[in-house]
């Protein structure tokens, strides 16, 4: 199985777009890291899929799914980070055929 090149995570109060690449693997699975270089959308035995920041803080979890796809699932996510927490859509972005 080829790994999901890009997604976004769309925000729900708003629909702000954040926009990821595949870049990479950890721990035999894709890796993603958003276009402005801040956040990483991973997966690790710990947590299963989540995204972190720098230093390995986990800020994003996705709400429903075993955390054990093989590609961050397409579902909602809550992130949270301090005293805020939003929820965002991950929409994949496959190429045209």
């Amino acid at each position: 199985m080829t790994a999901l090149a890009s997604f976004d995570f769309v925000r729900h109060i708003d629909g702000l777009r954040y926009h990821f690449e595949h870049d990479g693997e950890r721990h035999g699975r894709p890796a993603y890291r958003r276009t402005d270089g801040q956040v990483w959308c991973v997966w690790s035995p710990a947590d299963g899929w989540h995204c972190e920041i720098d230093g390995g803080l986990v800020t994003a979890h996705p709400l429903t799914g075993q955390g054990d796809e093989p590609e961050p699932p397409a579902t909602v996510w809550r992130s949270f980070k301090n005293e805020r927490s939003y929820l965002y859509d991950l929409r994949p972005l496959r190429p045209q055929a």
